[in-house]
């Protein structure tokens, strides 16, 4: 397959092009480098400088390239960015995202698998969360997302476009090329990590959820195992294949949930040292409790995570992060 993947030069986007290449297939990589690095990209992929909004330039590009699928990795995602300045999630990851698929209806592309997010679910009122359940987002991140996943399934149902969105919560690990390095970081596992390097401590919001040790429990994936369910489901947009002739959701995870202390303790352990941290009031919308059912995805793709324990996610993770220093790239 020829692969264009938008946001390949991030965190998820650049170790999923790592695997599309590991499969044999072309890839392509769109990125405006906003967040991205270009030393992410891995060798072997063609790098297009521009953004994914920009209509033009995706048309050129999906032109140029003979492109037969498009993973969607580019986006806008920091929820409290979202809530304090609403315009630019819309104009990029709505705006933007229409763009990407006019373009590609109007190049006859119609393949697309979405890297989507379970913030569309917002507060769930059961565990574990599945597909079905009603999609409430509780800020404008998860909306302009459960927005673009609309958009899709109405391509579908007009022009063909035949789409998976996966909805995944909180990506963790690294792959020896690629690990996750973002200014300003908000992530859970990279902020610890700091910590342990002699960052800054790190704020535990909240210890007196109706949890077994008081800490939020949450749901996360390795981004080598989001990497090949990005695979599969792209494998799954083939033309006739039935698992696409309606737009297919599919949430991922690692099939059980972690606590905020769980992951603590697993890094003490990982690195030899705890971690060093204090503990400050609840975060509003914070729920106790997020964690996604994962049987679709493994009844439907044949996909099961394969290395989502927090001792590989905070592992290799560590270990990329020791091999990649805050000034070097290489």
């Amino acid at each position: 397959m020829r692969i264009l993947v938008t946001g390949g030069a991030g965190y998820v986007g650049s170790v999923s092009v790592e695997r599309l290449l590991a499969a044999g297939h072309e890839v392509t990589v769109l990125d405006d480098l906003s967040t991205g690095h270009d030393w992410l990209v891995p060798s072997g992929a063609g790098l297009v400088l521009g953004s994914f909004a920009d209509a033009e330039t995706v048309g050129r590009t999906l032109a140029a390239g003979r492109i037969e699928a498009v993973l969607h990795c580019a986006a806008k995602s920091l929820v409290g960015e979202s809530i304090a300045d609403p315009a630019i999630y819309y104009l990029t990851n709505v705006g933007g995202g229409i763009a990407l698929l006019d373009a590609m209806r109007l190049a006859g592309v119609n393949r697309l698998v979405f890297s989507s997010t379970a913030a569309v679910y917002g507060v769930p009122e059961g565990s574990p969360i599945t597909e079905d359940a009603v999609l409430r987002p509780i800020n404008p991140y998860g909306e302009t997302k459960r927005t673009f996943e609309g958009a899709m399934r109405w391509y579908g149902s007009a022009y063909g476009l035949r789409s998976v969105s996966l909805r995944y919560f909180n990506v963790a690990g690294a792959s020896d090329a690629g690990g996750e390095r973002h200014d300003p970081e908000t992530h859970l596992v990279p902020n610890i990590l700091a910590a342990l390097e002699g960052g800054l401590p790190l704020t535990l919001f909240g210890d007196d959820y109706p949890t077994p040790d008081g800490t939020p429990i949450r749901d996360y994936i390795h981004v080598m195992d989001l990497a090949d369910a990005h695979l599969a489901a792209l494998e799954a947009t083939a033309p006739g294949d039935p698992r696409t002739n309606a737009a297919l959701v599919c949430n991922l995870g690692s099939g059980g949930g972690f606590s905020v202390q769980e992951v603590l303790a697993t890094a003490a352990a990982v690195v030899g040292r705890p971690v060093p941290h204090t503990v400050g009031p609840r975060r509003e919308g914070d729920p106790p409790v997020l964690v996604a059912s994962i049987e679709r995805a493994a009844r439907v793709l044949g996909w099961h995570p394969r290395r989502s324990t927090l001792e590989a996610m905070l592992g290799s993770a560590w270990t990329w992060r020791q091999g990649h220093p805050r000034s070097g790239h290489h």
